[in-house]
């Protein structure tokens, strides 16, 4: 138990440490600077990028349980239900609230330290020594150069990145939502197209078998057709395995393994013109690849600013008393140290973090590279699918179906023989599954674009090339 003195002696110490420390830093600053994340200003504004408004001019509301859709769905329901569920997304959230912790450690002050010392406990009470005395101090370091906000500052910044990651992950879901629900929408068209196959190739051996009884033809175009019959029906297996991968991926987007929709509703065969790869070129800034790296770069930079505050060196205080147990008397202690930055003054860290920041720029100059680069090639995917389900549609398409409808019409008047029926009902189902390639390329290139751009296509539409 601690005497009245040195009670008061440790009481006036604390009160002395606290308004130290209060000058030393604010709380209050610090709790200003390491905002949560809906009122850090990137974060914000990423949330209100066009390509996500996109997903949410018509989406419609989720229910608050069973999330899982059912019926029909369109790709705005489906892309909220990603964003809300995807388990990488969610992932990449917690990585955020880590980095906003890491805010919060930052600004917090050093400890300060309590020393209870007793001296002369055991000597023999010989006249050269001294009674027993305890000594009560407590210490406080102070951070000079600025230290905690400095570091305050680096900690806001690696959380913007964390911010920029999330964007760019988020983003990435996005097209990988669209792209599935493409490929989904493919799919179906796919099946759609062999079961029609299949039902012309019965209709064309429930003829040729009439003929063959009728003695108007050779029983070897019965065996051709029937055939021919088994092929499509292949096919037809196979569309049907090919449409349940593609409503498994498309599930997968949003944390699924078995998916409840019935069908993926949407046109594919909106098809509209594109703008030239110098428009789009103009607002690869907006990727969030790249637009990362000005935050990296203002981070590393701060972080250069951190390590030569270190170079500063700290002050600590102490303040406390020590009292005589045998005569009653205390005096005051009080002192003051500082590190003599006679040989580490933090040079390599200094070095080390000049030289990440020219690591940050360079990084930055291979990204604006690389995206340019996957943008031109995006381009030409894009540009070609579009030529080619322009020139499908306008010119292919429909000479083929003439060409089918005029030799299946002559085929029942006997004018022509089956093998010119199969030939014209192949090509005629040819061009159409290439016009649904063609179609898939242009949306799922769309998507790719996108992504690049960080923006919708029709906005690059108005701009000057």
């Amino acid at each position: 138990m601690l005497s009245k003195p040195l009670s008061t002696i440790l009481l006036l110490a604390i009160l002395l440490v606290l308004a130290v420390g209060c000058r030393a830093y604010s709380p209050a600053a610090a709790e200003s600077d390491s905002a949560p994340l809906d009122q850090i200003s990137v974060t914000q504004s990423l949330a209100q990028t066009p390509l996500l408004r996109k997903y949410k001019e018509t989406s419609p509301p989720l229910p608050a349980e069973n999330n899982e859709p059912s019926g029909d769905i369109k790709l705005q329901k489906v892309a909220a239900l990603a964003l809300l569920q995807n388990p990488q997304l969610a992932a990449f959230s917690q990585e955020i609230r880590a980095r906003e912790a890491a805010v919060l450690q930052a600004g917090l002050l050093p400890n300060p330290q309590l020393n209870i010392q007793g001296s002369n406990l055991g000597n023999s009470r010989l006249k050269s020594f001294d009674g027993p005395s305890t000594t009560v101090q407590l210490s406080q370091l102070i951070l000079l150069g600025g230290k905690i906000e400095k570091r305050v500052k680096t900690a806001q910044l690696t959380q913007e990145l964390a911010g920029w990651d999330y964007e760019a992950k988020r983003v990435d879901v996005l097209t990988q939502v669209t792209q599935s629900f493409v490929a989904v929408l493919s799919a179906q068209e796919k099946l759609a197209l062999a079961q029609q196959l299949v039902r012309l190739a019965e209709q064309v051996a429930t003829t040729v078998s009439k003929r063959v009884q009728a003695g108007r033809t050779s029983p070897v175009e019965e065996t051709k057709a029937q055939v021919a019959l088994s092929s499509v029906r292949i096919e037809l297996t196979r569309a049907e395995r090919d449409l349940e991968a593609a409503r498994k991926q498309l599930a997968a987007t949003w944390g699924s393994i078995t998916p409840g929709f019935q069908k993926a509703v949407g046109q594919l065969s909106e098809v509209s013109p594109i703008p030239s790869l110098e428009q789009l070129a103009q607002l690869i800034n907006q990727n969030p690849d790249l637009a990362r790296w000005a935050t990296e770069i203002a981070q590393r930079q701060a972080l250069i600013d951190l390590e030569k505050s270190k170079a500063i060196p700290d002050l600590t205080v102490s303040f406390g008393g020590t009292e005589y147990a045998d005569t009653g008397d205390y005096t005051l202690v009080a002192g003051i140290s500082i590190p003599l930055m006679l040989f580490d003054r933090n040079q390599g860290n200094i070095l080390a973090a000049e030289r990440q920041l020219t690591k940050a720029a360079e990084n930055r100059r291979a990204t604006q590279v690389r995206v340019a680069t996957a943008l031109n090639n995006a381009y030409q995917r894009l540009a070609t699918a579009h030529a080619e389900a322009t020139a499908l549609k306008t010119q292919v398409l429909p000479g083929a179906q003439s060409a089918f409808d005029a030799v299946n019409k002559g085929f029942r008047l006997g004018k022509f023989d089956f093998l010119s029926v199969l030939d014209a009902q192949r090509t005629l189902f040819d061009s159409k599954s290439q016009y649904l390639r063609a179609l898939t390329d242009y949306h799922q290139a769309v998507a790719e674009v996108e992504r690049l751009i960080g923006d919708r296509l029709e906005a690059a539409k108005n701009i000057e090339g």
